[in-house]
């Protein structure tokens, strides 16, 4: 009989068996995989284990918010006020939550065996007399993109520099009463526009901004994805506004004050500057965003998986990422 290589001497295969023609006399340690189950067994003094098939993939569930907005800044002889920053992009696919912008989740994700890249969004700079709060930077993981939240409009004197749009839109100066800038759809809300002496709140991921008072930063979603109920992309609050939006959003600043940043790894947007008497009042810088991916740990047996920050809360194995990294499946 000749030799068969990789599979032992001739038709025999070591090992390998169906469920009804397992080993006569098997011994302490020996495993087997079993054709027409496709399960691995292995003997133990109790007998053979229960069923274990490694999985192909594995489903998990995401979080991904972009880096929310500057706010803008100001300079002028007579009180004025900025438009607050935009909150970052937050997309989610966590069963019977909601995205950014009303939207529904998104779609089941199963991951194979391989790397998958991570990218968390900076927050954008803050605005000053002459340049529009800074665009969010995006957030990644793997095909996943949520983008950066809009800037707060600026302005020195009658002339603006113009609120921008992201993932949820920056807020119009006062001044000028100049627009707010677009969110983007399934992400974020509009900023709102400036009112005379209260610069427009940010947009954020659950509402328009000034929706709730005027310069008032746009709410963000709550989500528990991390193992706690938190809110993340809030607007920032114009300025003339204390009232920075839930989930990271900066105060925007009062009588002659610049604008709080927003709240690193919320993807919240930066408070709106206020000045007078020709003094310069930045906006606040925006927040960072985060990316957070969690999986039942059950469906991950078999399976090395690293990556970011890692918990556990309840049945879910939970990997945080506070910055750029990888999520690797082994």
């Amino acid at each position: 009989m000749g030799l068969d290589s990789g599979y032992g001497i001739g038709s025999v295969k070591p090992g390998v068996c169906t469920s009804s023609t397992r080993p006569a006399s098997p011994y302490v340690g020996q495993m087997i995989f079993e054709t027409d189950t496709n399960a691995l067994r292995v003997y133990t003094s109790s007998g053979w284990s229960t069923n274990y098939t490694r999985a192909s993939s594995v489903p998990v569930e995401y979080l991904v918010v972009a880096g929310g907005g500057g706010g803008g800044g100001n300079n002028s002889a007579s009180q004025q006020y900025a438009g607050g920053g935009g909150a970052g992009g937050f997309r989610t696919n966590v069963s019977g939550a909601t995205s950014g912008g009303g939207a529904s989740a998104e779609a089941a994700m199963p991951l194979g065996t391989g790397t998958y890249t991570v990218t968390v969004g900076a927050g954008g700079t803050a605005g000053t007399q002459s340049v529009a709060g800074g665009k969010g930077g995006d957030s990644t993981f793997g095909v996943i993109t949520s983008a950066g939240g809009g800037g707060g409009g600026s302005g020195d004197g009658a002339t603006n520099y113009a609120a921008t749009s992201g993932g949820s839109g920056g807020g119009g100066r006062g001044y000028n009463t100049a627009a707010g800038a677009a969110g983007t759809t399934s992400q974020g809300y509009a900023g709102a526009t400036g009112s005379g002496t209260i610069g427009g709140g940010g947009g954020g991921a659950a509402e328009v901004g000034s929706t709730d008072a005027t310069g008032a930063g746009g709410d963000g979603v709550q989500s528990d994805v991390s193992g706690s109920s938190v809110f993340y992309s809030g607007g920032g609050a114009g300025g003339g506004s204390t009232a920075g939006g839930e989930g990271g959003g900066g105060a925007g600043g009062t009588g002659t004050n610049a604008g709080t940043a927003g709240t690193g790894n919320t993807g919240g947007g930066g408070g709106g500057g206020a000045s007078s008497g020709s003094v310069v009042r930045n906006g606040g810088a925006g927040g960072s965003g985060v990316v957070i991916v969690r999986y039942l740990t059950t469906d991950a047996v078999g399976f090395t998986i690293t990556g970011g920050t890692t918990s556990t809360s309840g049945s879910y194995t939970i990997h945080t990422f506070n910055s750029s990294s990888s999520l690797v499946i082994a």
